[in-house]
């Protein structure tokens, strides 16, 4: 029984973070070989929808005006583009430093209601076909808005995905280094998402929808921008991902202020598994089903448990000498986790070890999964939103 369990623990386990990519790259490349008409890159100028470029600021007095520099200098055809920032609660400069820049609309007041809220009182204002979302901490290349809403020259896109990239140099520590990696994963996977059906959920650094397809989700949403994208697709609509519209922010400035996002990544990962049921319907749509549990369900839930059981029984495996297989497999982890506690004491004395930085990045986001789980079930996640700290 105790076998039975370890392979089992290790097929999800392995499923989750390589075999599904490995899964979707096979249907990616079988869809390719059945043959689909290619869609032109690009629509006629003229013909693209109007939209809003959305930015929900709070406290950002030191980037906000880099921000609206590089998005008033977004190409888009003339006419058809407004700007609006939302600064609801902000209590520095941020509000005073919007209204310099005269083209964009800003809408202020005192009370911090969270990001949710502010979002909502936003789309009342917003009158065109498209909205983009875009956080403050992040610039966009040139022609981001272009590739998203080219898009919607289809009828069956109802939201657009953009890439979100994480800058890590030369000089880049466990923070930088491990979500630049993971980052660069996580694209992989959903540009296949998107090419097979649909990507599952989008970041709120770069994505838009349909405002017609807007659905206001609950005060308490903790993960408003996966959600907001995600009633979309159960309604039907796919959700495309567009790595030529991309948004580049900073890496978190250490790993203890990664962790505090990724906890609360966490904690409304579970609140949206319990909000998104027709999702986990296989009736109503297989393919998104299928995506769905396999990219967000099973990395939210079950699988970081399932590392820790794959620990401790394959060491009781071990110390009963079960075979050559399980001692391999022991000193393997031994030495994979040894490397996350070297990558751990070099990232506190501000030492590069990048081979030690990933292990460590892979073990401090699993943690944060069993952390967001507990915090959730107790109640102590709240839906205003906390800026975490970001490398200058």
């Amino acid at each position: 029984m105790m076998e039975f369990f370890f392979w089992i623990s290790l097929f999800v386990i392995c499923y989750t973070y390589v075999g599904y990519g490995i899964v979707l790259y096979c249907l990616v490349i079988s869809k390719r070989a059945v043959g689909r008409k290619a869609r032109r890159d690009w629509e006629p100028i003229h013909l693209l929808p109007s939209c809003t470029v959305v930015v929900a600021a709070y406290n950002e007095a030191t980037i906000i005006e880099h921000k609206l520099v590089n998005t008033l200098a977004l190409r888009y055809p003339e006419g058809k583009l407004r700007y609006i920032v939302v600064t609801d609660g902000s209590t520095d400069e941020t509000p005073e430093l919007v209204r310099k820049y005269t083209e964009v609309v800003l809408l202020h007041t005192p009370e911090r209601r969270g990001k949710i809220a502010a979002i909502h009182r936003v789309m009342n204002e917003v009158e065109t076909d498209i909205v983009v979302f875009t956080d403050a901490n992040t610039l966009l290349n040139s022609d981001a808005l272009m590739e998203l809403c080219k898009h919607y020259a289809d009828p069956q896109v109802g939201a657009v995905a953009g890439e979100k990239r994480v800058y890590s140099g030369s000089e880049a520590d466990a923070s930088a280094a491990g979500e630049g990696f993971y980052w660069k994963y996580e694209s992989t996977l959903k540009r296949w998402d998107s090419e097979l059906y649909s990507v599952v959920g989008s970041a709120g650094e770069l994505f838009s929808i349909r405002r017609d397809l807007y659905e206001a989700v609950p005060s308490d949403t903790v993960l408003d921008d996966f959600m907001i994208s995600m009633r979309i697709a159960e309604k039907g609509y796919r959700v495309v991902y567009e790595p030529g519209a991309y948004a580049t922010e900073m890496a978190s400035e250490n790993v203890k202020e990664e962790l505090k996002r990724k906890i609360r990544i966490a904690a409304g990962g579970i609140q949206s598994i319990s909000r998104l049921r027709r999702v986990l319907n296989p009736f109503l749509n297989p393919v998104l089903t299928f995506q769905y549990i396999s990219h967000r369900v099973l990395r939210w839930t079950i699988t970081p448990i399932l590392l820790v059981a794959l620990f401790i029984i394959n060491a009781n495996l071990y110390f009963r000498d079960s075979g050559y297989i399980y001692t391999l497999f022991f000193y393997g982890q031994v030495l994979f986790y040894a490397l996350a506690i070297i990558g751990y004491l070099l990232e506190r004395r501000a030492l590069k070890l990048k081979v030690a930085f990933i292990p460590y990045y892979f073990c401090v986001m699993n943690y944060a999964v069993l952390a967001g789980i507990v915090r959730y079930f107790r109640g102590g996640q709240s839906a205003v939103w906390e800026r975490s700290n970001r490398k200058q």
